[in-house]
């Protein structure tokens, strides 16, 4: 048996309890795929990020409870995190090596963390899944994709709040998930992103999402920095930045828990 350590964050929130909770697991050299899946569906999170430092950066790896994913904004602020606050690291940057490419994190203030992920602007489709529509019980609206996901635009705040998908047929769909946003009321812009085909029916708080809404944002509204809200139960808040290529994600983690894999290998 060997006992590995795990921590718990509250991502996107500076209150325990809110934004996206993540299990964050250090690793000295990688596990077997199966084992880090089977940990994945044991936690029951969204996300859980393992990581391995490698030639002066860190290899990143993220599972939801059913797959790898290439992509995660709330785990890898969880892992800088850890990183910042228990793990003894000091330098102004992070780099994570991951299925998207490198990945930069820094610190502006203690306690608050910037992703820097690559922009994933969406395009408009003509074509669209009728299941979609029906599972999220809205009328004909604008929907864009990219290779991860569909992106929903509503009308209103109030109607993505409002929304209460029909998860298992959303789930026939095809992609990772589907983005469903609008403008909002007291933010830029506003989210709820559903993932039944990843094994998640709807993700709290997603970064990932976020490279897909801000480059559409910043064109229809005309600007580069926006705050954004994903408002789901937990409630998540991001200020978003798109950069040339790039769209730049703020916000804060809060450890939960600190605990201890006992695992046979």
């Amino acid at each position: 048996m060997q006992q590995l350590p795990v921590y718990k964050v509250d991502a996107f929130t500076s209150e325990l309890f809110g934004g996206n909770p993540a299990a964050v697991c250090p690793l000295e050299q990688w596990l077997p795929d199966a084992l880090m899946q089977q940990l994945a569906s044991e936690n029951n999170l969204s996300e859980t990020v393992f990581f391995v430092q490698e030639n002066g950066h860190y290899h990143i790896r993220w599972f939801t409870p059913a797959t790898e994913v290439k992509l995660c904004g709330h785990a890898t602020l969880a892992t800088a995190h850890i990183l910042y606050t228990e793990l003894g690291y000091t330098k102004d940057e992070i780099l994570f090596n991951s299925l998207s490419g490198i990945l930069k994190v820094t610190s502006p203030e203690p306690g608050t963390y910037t992703l820097d992920f690559p922009a994933m602007p969406p395009d408009a489709i003509t074509y669209i899944p009728t299941a979609m529509l029906e599972a999220l019980g809205v009328a004909p609206c604008p929907v864009y994709k990219t290779n991860m996901d569909f992106m929903v635009v509503l009308p209103s705040q109030e109607a993505v709040e409002s929304l209460a998908p029909d998860f298992k047929l959303l789930a026939t769909v095809g992609g990772r998930g589907v983005i469903v946003t609008a403008k909002g009321n007291e933010a830029d812009f506003v989210s709820r992103c559903f993932y039944p085909q990843s094994g998640i029916d709807e993700d709290p708080v997603t970064g990932s999402a976020h490279t897909i809404m801000v480059p559409y944002w910043a064109a229809f509204l005309n600007k580069t920095k926006m705050k954004a809200i994903q408002v789901s139960k937990r409630r998540g808040y991001l200020d978003v930045e798109l950069s040339g290529n790039r769209v730049l994600m703020s916000g804060s983690g809060v450890t939960y828990l600190k605990g201890t894999y006992i695992v046979a290998l």
